[in-house]
């Protein structure tokens, strides 16, 4: 064994790597990790379908429920605001 502690490691990592290509490339491992893959990426695009829909679903709740409340506040305020009576407006007699 070498007394150089690079040149030990950098052969432990090519070891290391060449375990896991063949690992990779032999077997059916490679179908069973293109479903696991394919099962998160279903999975992850359903939680964000559902945040999606729930931002969509709260941004028209709040949108309309202040479209209600201006027409609410409209239509007191209308309800509450003096009418002109026929008899207090002048007459076309009397300006000047």
């Amino acid at each position: 064994m070498s007394l150089n502690r690079d040149s030990v490691l950098l052969e432990s990592v090519r070891t290391h790597r060449a375990r896991l290509r063949g690992a990779f490339l032999l077997g059916t491992l490679s179908s069973r990790r293109t479903i696991n893959d394919n099962v998160k990426r279903m999975i992850g695009s359903l939680v964000l379908a559902a945040v999606v829909g729930a931002g969509c679903i709260g941004t028209s709740f709040v949108t309309n429920f202040l479209a209600e409340q201006a027409k609410a506040k409209a239509a007191q305020q209308q309800q509450f605001a003096p009418t002109p009576s026929p008899s207090a407006a002048p007459s076309e007699g009397t300006q000047k």
